[in-house]
């Protein structure tokens, strides 16, 4: 009976795939060494500077990070429904999408990019992984408007890509 409801409420899956909850990297002993000495070096700069949330935030910072690296992530469904998209256990409407972008550059970059009438709702990266971006983008077509002015990822998503954060 819950599942009806719950397929009531979101609409029926039109198309469903799997993803990580966030990125893990290959990281090296160089990379840690390098991430040490930077976040021991802005931890003496904050203390100096009588700084101590900034201090305290750098150490969280490190602390997640480290957690994380030992911690693989766990992989969360994205279905498309015809009333909206779910990521996790999140669901957005389509209604409150103001439009998609979808930024396909393999091996590397495969993103599917929701943007929400809300200022206050953030960009929603999805990662496309090993779906057909025409196939998702055909899906989507008639319920969302696609962004054809973004091609590119955004610079926060290049920035972790790059320094595997």
């Amino acid at each position: 009976m819950e599942a009806e409801e719950t397929q009531l409420n979101i609409g029926l899956p039109v198309l469903a795939w799997e993803v990580d909850e966030f990125a893990s990297h290959q990281r090296g002993r160089l990379w840690y060494i390098l991430t040490s000495v930077i976040g021991v070096g802005l931890i003496v700069y904050a203390v100096a500077t009588a700084n101590f949330l900034f201090a305290i935030i750098i150490l969280m910072t490190g602390v997640i990070t480290l957690l994380s690296t030992f911690m693989p992530p766990e992989r969360v469904q994205v279905i498309i429904t015809n009333t909206g998209v779910v990521v996790s256990d999140m669901y957005y409407d389509f209604e409150s999408i103001r439009d998609f972008a979808i930024v396909y550059e393999p091996p590397e970059i495969k993103h599917l990019y929701f943007e929400f009438h809300s200022p206050w709702h953030p960009l929603l990266m999805v990662p496309l992984e090993d779906m057909d971006p025409n196939q998702v983008r055909e899906l989507l077509l008639p319920f969302c408007v696609e962004n054809m002015e973004r091609v590119e990822e955004t610079l926060t998503d290049a920035v972790r890509r790059v320094y595997k954060l």
